[in-house]
């Protein structure tokens, strides 16, 4: 929270009381104490101080990830023990509550600085290694194990043999913008973003930018919209801007829904001031007075953090009427989402913020020209939005110097799956697939064989081993029949089976289907029941059984072109993707599920066997008596054996044996 003293009077033409902001009011809060008009004032003199260092400096200070994965691995049982510590031990110390810095593998996550000294971080910390830990930082002797590095900074000593934490193999490609603030951070302490130069951007439009030019260096910036589309953002105001009308709105679209896809939520919850900043930086270019963040209500923690941020800039003047006395108004609602996925779609997301149902609409005319209650609506995703401040601050061609010729910038991936390091990436835009999984995800565990990237969620394909050179941008992607989507990747291994990933997506897709277009709603569904077909036990062995199971592949292919070229809006258009990425790239796998009525993945359930090694069996009857379906037979100390009619596949007898007698195949 930001100090009262910060707001003293300095002299009547710079600083004022809190009532009244001065025309560099944030410059004159990020810089400290230092009059920009009066070359008499005394206060000219004073020398720029960081607030950050000087607390630093006062006492020990302890970073606490606490961000949904977090608290999800136990943080706060370690937040719970630490404080037990601190108070058992008349410890000195100061402890901030950070987001998610993105090595979720690791968490929870405690960092430790003390003063005069460089930040150490350490990973798995829990309520049984906290003390031990903490203890031996405030003794000068930092325990090794569980350390992962040192946060290095100007001014502090190093510690002497531990690594930098950003030399960690998952950071030491990644070229962190959006994320530089999370997990370093307090996420809603407005003093600290402030001091690492928040608002510096917002204070830089309303005092020496129109509206068109901030339209104009976004649109030079080439920065393409995050949510999946790849819209030119600039191009998109423009729209909005040039549309007259007595009422725009803006929107955040934090609906983020996309299977394995944590982005959105890991940004607000670790840094919801810049999303904020960018949202109105995005206000004021269209000339939108009321902004809205829609956000999924199944994100408690981040909503409770943007109330906060909000509360914060509406309490210091940054957000409400005439702000700093620009002439600038703007209000910010957050309207929660119930969890529907098509409310991702934009015309679908403007009908839930009207109070109607989440349904997709006609297009054109497009929101930026009638949206919201029919007024000019510009609707960008959160990532899009986090990085305005940059580029207004730094300039379009700073962000133009990174990434591909069509595609500039980063990109930040919520990187899941099987690998030994699962999180929240940013890689420069022209990154290949292959150094994000073995170099930042660290490879694939237990030494076993890449299988296929899922990349851009139920709208996006399979990427298989052969194209694993491919370059991360927008139009590469296509090529090999995938998308780049809002940033999920999910990564998987020898073990997965590609017929059971398309109908697990074609399942998700066909629940969360509006309904609205007979494509999406027939053709969807359709598709579910021809991937059950596959991957169920045929009740018939006639050779017919296989060719009409063969022919619902054909129609597979039918139906997804259809659905592809008929549906409403862009979610039911790109529906299909999974199922046609997988049959372009694992068709064998389809093949083997028809005709030999086997997934060699064993993770289809209907199309296994299971059987009893006599050999190995010593009748001990366990399995018999785990078995719910009494498809198990056998004497005591006699060899069993399972009948396959009356097996359910259930896999308790394999749980069960104690002598490895049972196989599946």
């Amino acid at each position: 929270m930001l100090k009262d003293n910060l707001f003293s009077r300095c002299c009547d033409k710079c600083w004022h009381s809190s009532e009244k902001a001065c025309p560099d009011y944030i410059s004159c809060l990020t810089q400290g104490p230092l009059c920009h008009h009066d070359e008499k004032c005394e206060n000219k003199k004073k020398e720029n101080i960081s607030r950050i260092t000087l607390k630093s400096m006062e006492k020990p200070m302890i970073f606490m990830g606490l961000g949904t994965c977090g608290m999800g691995a136990g943080a706060l049982k370690t937040l719970e023990e630490l404080e037990n510590v601190i108070k058992e031990e008349n410890i000195d110390v100061e402890i901030r509550k950070t987001g998610c810095i993105g090595l979720c593998t690791l968490e929870p996550l405690l960092d430790i600085k003390m003063p005069g000294r460089t930040r150490l971080s350490y990973g798995h910390v829990t309520e049984k290694n906290v003390r031990k830990i903490l203890n031996s930082v405030i003794n000068g002797k930092p325990e090794e194990e569980n350390l992962i590095g040192q946060h290095f900074s100007d001014g502090d000593e190093n510690w002497k043999n531990v690594p930098g934490f950003f030399d960690h193999p998952f950071f030491i490609n990644q070229k962190r913008w959006v994320l530089k603030n999370c997990g370093i951070n307090d996420p809603v302490d407005l003093e600290q973003y402030l001091a690492n130069g928040g608002f510096l951007a917002f204070e830089k439009i309303l005092k020496n930018e129109l509206q068109a030019s901030v339209c104009d260096e976004i649109e030079k910036s080439n920065l393409r919209g995050r949510g999946g589309g790849g819209f030119p953002t600039g191009k998109k105001w423009k729209f909005a801007l040039n549309t007259p009308a007595d009422q725009k709105y803006m929107i955040c679209n934090a609906d983020e829904g996309d299977p394995g896809a944590f982005m959105d939520r890991a940004l607000i919850e670790g840094d919801p001031y810049r999303l904020l900043e960018g949202l109105m930086i995005a206000s004021y270019a269209i000339g939108a007075t009321q902004a809205y963040v829609y956000i999924r209500a199944e994100y408690p923690l981040a909503i409770e953090r943007l109330i906060e941020a909000i509360s914060n800039l509406k309490k210091f003047g940054f957000i409400g009427e005439n702000i700093l006395d620009s002439g600038f108004s703007l209000k910010i609602k957050i309207k929660k989402g119930a969890g529907a996925f098509v409310c991702g779609e934009e015309t679908a997301l403007i009908h839930s913020i009207e109070g109607k149902r989440g349904m997709p609409r006609v297009r054109p005319p497009f929101p930026a020209t009638r949206g919201l209650f029919d007024k000019p609506t510009i609707i960008n995703n959160v990532e899009t939005l986090c990085n305005i401040p940059d580029i207004i601050t730094n300039g379009y061609e700073w962000f133009c110097a990174a990434g591909t010729e069509t595609s500039k910038g980063t990109k930040v991936f919520a990187l899941s799956g099987n690998l030994n390091y699962t999180g929240l990436v940013e890689v420069e835009m022209g990154t290949p697939i292959r150094e994000i999984i073995f170099q930042t995800g660290g490879g694939i565990p237990d030494n076993r064989e890449f299988k296929a990237a899922q990349i851009g969620g139920p709208s996006g394909g399979c990427i298989p081993p052969q194209h694993l050179d491919i370059k991360v941008d927008y139009e590469n992607l296509k090529t090999v029949g995938a998308m780049m989507g809002s940033g999920g990747l999910v990564i998987m291994d020898d073990k997965a089976c590609m017929v059971d990933v398309a109908k697990f997506f074609m399942d998700f897709i066909q629940r969360e289907s509006c309904g609205k277009c007979i494509p999406c709603r027939e053709g969807t569904r359709r598709m579910l029941e021809i991937l059950q077909m596959v991957t169920s036990n045929p009740s018939s062995d006639s050779s017919m059984n296989s060719l009409e199971r063969l022919s619902g592949i054909i129609t597979l292919e039918k139906l997804a072109e259809i659905i592809k070229s008929t549906s409403l809006c862009g979610l039911g258009q790109t529906a299909p993707n999974p199922v046609i990425s997988t049959l372009r790239y694992f068709r064998s796998e389809y093949e083997e599920h028809i005709f030999n009525r086997k997934c060699s993945a064993k993770v289809c359930k209907e199309l296994l066997t299971y059987q009893i090694d006599e050999d190995k069996c010593t009748g001990c009857t366990l399995c018999a008596r785990v078995c719910p379906s009494e498809a198990i037979k056998g004497a005591v100390k006699s060899p069993h054996y399972i009948i396959s009619e009356n097996c359910v596949r259930c896999g308790s007898c394999l749980v069960a044996c104690r002598q490895n007698a049972i196989s599946v195949y």
